[in-house]
């Protein structure tokens, strides 16, 4: 607890100097448009809510706008033009070394004016995907800052949401409804893309550290059931992530240091008279720094790692916009111990250009060319006491390399009518080495070694129809046909809002899902009883989900909401393993080559309830309480229903924040964030002591398959932080206490040969994450 009053002690001195802060002022601009069609809206009225005298301004011919000279504050925005639904933007947090930028999308009216008094409709917290209803909302980068534990990461952030679990042994996995992580899709800029964590394993969703970096990110949309047609490659969830766009008027700059990284943020136009912008992130590894520095803060084995982002935006005026982008990660890390010593390291890189041509005021296409790659390298080596001398014992390397096209028109017939409809085509290709030791022959064996490609063909449609104002539809199908086995999949989609009165609302969804897995999964070769290895799984179909969803929400006042939905998963076609007493399906996987052979026999199901009630910020403070009761159970090759790893049952957070603005011209604030979770434990199959003891490794005993439990989950993090504004600088000091309480629940166990006993491990316990970061 001294340690608390010292923290506090420490940031009261920062705030002395403060009430003689002098007045500061920055800008807000951007840009305004038709929510379907993507053009500009001309004339169009904003002013800042409250303001007295009316502080306001109208967009021009290419729908930009720009407030001048605000004192910095928070601040609400209102927008309406006529024929259009009003919108309110909530909550721009101003400070003094970064203008702000918000794009501003307005949904146009379906009734005359002279029926309707039209009101503001998008509320904060809805997704920015217009063809989204259900199961679905946004993530603003300020939340990613704001909320304790994160880490700044999104991945981490949507941990708190109804129906979200994180992984407890510390990784940013994403565990939806009781899925397994391996089901989420991730996006960025309308591309589909590899996992965006550093240290991924093969067929991983997540990492212990994100490559994504919130100062390069625009708000993001998060699925968790029933989503559009547009996502095809998910049985659980979406991801979906924008990069905003640098700024095309004045140049910008972002530094950081932290226990996690040391980054730098730059941004700015070409040239003073262009509209082109560029913005670039760098970020490498605090640890390896100061390892470097000769000072060691986790021993022998550092975490190495570096990161890009870029995004480059070049409007024209006859030749519709262009943007390039990318984002790209390196990681390794090495182990080694006096018998034994093993090297790991895992790479992406992500390279997109998008073109976005319109033809008219309703019908706009956008072209997108992209690369994608991944590469896994593990290699594990025991020391020969014989002859001092390291051998090979096991090793894999995974490299992926996607090129992919794709063409999508979207229409907008009329306010009531909008379609959109594309295809993408992507080029699979595939380098994969994996060698395996027979410690019975003391031989090494090469069990998976393929290189070629294949091809993966994708299409959709959508149609949005609003009948009534209040009444949304949203209609679709998606299709794909995978070139290596000759699978494919057409899968409806459908959903609808019905506003029934201006705070209520009801929502209802169903989609039928479907992912194709990594090509390892498809190339596999098991070893049979005669020493051969025989590729059974090149024949796999796709895994498949019907998703079925109920919602109720209540906007209790503009910044309180109430949410509540009911879910019935059907997951069919699941890949379960044929070997003989073996309970295995993919279901239960998080990440890893899988070397058994499969069979499209498995089943699952997942149904439950969730309740989110909510608090936006405003009046300086927030709270958003989630709660989640469910049932998550599977079959595999022998028919026998069962727990699934992740059937937690249960799941509560608690989120909050308070800010408290310092100094008479309100240019400083201290911050405390605070996040608790409780769930059930994950389910998992207990260790046979005796067949381990004989064999000298783990062996489970599946008889007893998932019928035991950890322990609750229980979790405290606390975020204290204080932003200070000066002339054109910005500065925040973070401290980000990750399990505060240092909980240390057990997430797994293993039979210790060397002990001759089972051995558990843990997840991670209390670590401060301390952050500085200043703009100007």
């Amino acid at each position: 607890m001294n340690f608390f009053y010292f923290l506090l002690f420490v940031i009261l001195m920062f705030c002395g100097g403060l009430l003689q802060a002098q007045s500061l002022k920055q800008t807000i601009r951007g840009k305004v448009v038709d929510e379907d069609s993507e053009s500009p809206l001309i004339g169009v009225t904003l002013f800042i809510e409250g303001s007295d005298p009316i502080v306001g301004t109208i967009t021009d011919k290419d729908g930009n706008f720009r407030f001048r000279e605000l004192p910095i504050d928070r601040y609400n925005v209102v927008v309406s033009c006529m024929g259009y639904e009003n919108k309110i933007i909530p909550n721009l947090l101003m400070g003094a070394g970064k203008e702000v930028y918000i794009n501003v999308e307005l949904s146009e009216s379906v009734e005359t004016m002279d029926e309707v008094v039209v009101a503001a409709r998008k509320n904060k917290g809805e997704p920015l995907n217009e063809m989204a209803t259900v199961s679905a909302r946004s993530i603003s980068v300020e939340e990613t800052q704001r909320f304790a534990g994160s880490f700044n990461d999104p991945s981490r952030l949507v941990s708190s949401y109804a129906g979200v679990m994180t992984d407890p042994d510390g990784d940013n996995n994403i565990i939806i409804r009781g899925n397994s992580p391996r089901g989420l899709q991730w996006r960025i800029e309308g591309v589909d893309v590899p996992n965006p964590n550093h240290f991924a394993n093969e067929g991983a969703t997540g990492g212990p550290i994100s490559i994504l970096n919130n100062t390069t990110l625009d708000n993001c949309d998060f699925f968790t059931g029933a989503f559009p047609a547009d996502y095809g490659e998910s049985y659980s969830g979406v991801f979906d992530i924008h990069l905003r766009k640098g700024n095309n008027k004045n140049r910008e700059f972002t530094a950081q240091i932290g226990i996690i990284g040391i980054d730098v943020t730059a941004e700015g136009p070409f040239s003073d008279d262009s509209p082109a912008s560029y913005l670039f992130n760098y970020r490498y590894s605090s640890l390896d720094l100061l390892t470097q520095a000769g000072i060691k803060v986790v021993g022998d084995a550092v975490p190495k790692f570096q990161d890009l982002t870029f995004n480059v935006y070049v409007p024209t005026n006859r030749y519709g916009s262009f943007q390039v982008f990318g984002i790209g990660g390196l990681s390794n890390i090495y182990f080694e111990e006096d018998d034994w010593k093993q090297t790991f390291s895992a790479d992406m890189g992500v390279l997109g250009l998008n073109h976005i041509y319109p033809f008219s005021d309703n019908t706009y296409i956008k072209t997108s060319l992209s690369v994608t790659g991944t590469r896994n390298n593990w290699r594990y080596h025991e020391m020969e006491t014989s002859e001092d001398l390291w051998e090979l014992k096991g090793g894999d390397e995974f490299y992926y390399m996607t090129y992919s096209a794709g063409l999508h028109l979207t229409h907008k017939f009329s306010a009531k009518h909008t379609a959109k409809i594309g295809m993408t085509g992507k080029i699979l290709g595939y380098d994969l080495t994996m060698d395996d030791y027979d410690y019975d022959d003391e031989v090494l064996n090469r069990t998976l070694d393929d290189k070629g490609n294949s091809e993966l063909i994708q299409g959709y449609v959508n149609w949005k129809y609003r009948p009534f104002s209040n009444l949304t539809f949203n209609t679709g199908l998606h299709c794909k046909y995978l070139n290596l086995n000759g699978n494919y999949a057409i899968e409806p989609r459908i959903g609808t809002r019905w506003q029934f009165t201006s705070r209520q609302a009801l929502t209802a969804g169903f989609g039928l899902h479907s992912r194709t897995d990594n090509i390892s999964l498809y190339l596999m070769r098991a070893p049979q009883d005669d020493g051969t290895l025989v590729q059974n799984n090149k024949e796999l179909g796709f895994l498949k989900a019907k998703h079925y969803v109920l919602g109720y929400e209540n906007r209790i006042t503009r910044d309180l909401n109430v949410k509540f939905e009911t879910y019935y998963q059907e997951l069919y076609d699941v890949p379960v393993s044929t070997e003989e007493g073996s309970v295995f399906s993919v279901l239960n996987a998080t990440s890893g080559y899988i070397v058994t052979d499969l069979i499209n026999e498995g089943t699952g199901t997942n149904y439950g309830v969730e309740l989110t009630v909510e608090k936006f910020f405003s009046k300086n403070y927030y709270f958003m309480v989630t709660g989640s009761l469910f049932e998550s159970r599977y079959t595999a090759y022998d028919k026998v229903e069962r727990n699934t790893r992740f059937n937690n049952n249960y799941i509560t957070n608690v989120v909050a924040g308070k800010e408290i603005p310092l100094g008479k011209s309100k240019n400083s604030a201290l911050a405390i964030n605070i996040r608790g979770a409780y769930a059930g434990g994950q389910w998992y199959t207990p260790i046979d002591i005796d067949e381990s003891r004989d064999k000298g490794y783990t062996v489970r005993n599946n008889e007893l398959a998932y019928t035991q439990r950890r322990d609750d989950y229980v979790r405290f993090d606390l975020k204290i932080s204080f932003r200070r504004n000066k002339k054109r600088t910005t500065r925040v000091w973070e401290l980000d206490i990750q399990n505060v309480s240092n909980m240390l629940n057990v997430t797994g166990d293993y039979w210790d040969d060397s002990k001759q006993e089972v051995t558990s491990y843990s997840q991670l316990g209390l670590l401060p994450v301390l952050n500085y970061r200043i703009e100007f």
